[in-house]
């Protein structure tokens, strides 16, 4: 077999492989776009709904949420910045699906571990999220927060 043939035969094969890729990133498109993937706008409970077992961790509200990941480098950020706010505003908690991180005790906020459960209640499937309890013990919103900014941002939001 010449040179010419071999690299025509390798060109056909990868053309094939790309094709099938491409296939599969449409399909997923379509997924996306027609609703059949879980869409951002449904994380967390809806504005107004108790707030699932809030009663648990002893929250009393108004109060945030905080769902944090251990392995998350922004989750860390979010929960020193919680711990240089707290006292300006709600009562601030952090939720940790799994054990809490190593230092994290320490924080000035209340840090709890091992709440996959709440996690599941909460619908926080991305970290960190936030979850804001009203006075009456209801959601008032929930949302991820992307940053340290942003959890200073929710706070001064609810001040207002």
């Amino acid at each position: 077999m010449s040179f010419q043939t071999s690299a025509l035969i390798v060109t056909w094969v990868a053309l094939l492989l790309l094709a099938l890729v491409v296939s599969g990133l449409v399909r997923q498109v379509h997924a996306l776009s027609s609703g059949g993937a879980r869409r951002a706008d449904r994380l967390g409970p809806r504005p107004g709904s108790p707030a699932p077992n809030a009663d648990q961790l002893g929250i009393r509200p108004p109060a945030v949420l905080l769902f944090l990941s251990e392995d998350c480098h922004t989750c860390a950020e979010v929960l020193d910045e919680a711990g240089r706010l707290n006292g300006n505003g709600p009562e601030l908690h952090a939720l940790y699906a799994g054990r809490v991180p190593a230092g994290s005790e320490g924080q000035p906020i209340a840090v709890h571990g091992s709440q996959a459960g709440l996690f599941e209640r909460y619908d926080a499937i991305v970290t960190p999220f936030a979850v804001v309890v009203g006075h009456d013990g209801r959601v008032v919103r929930s949302e991820p927060i992307g940053s340290p900014q942003a959890l200073r941002g929710l706070l001064s939001s609810m001040v207002r």
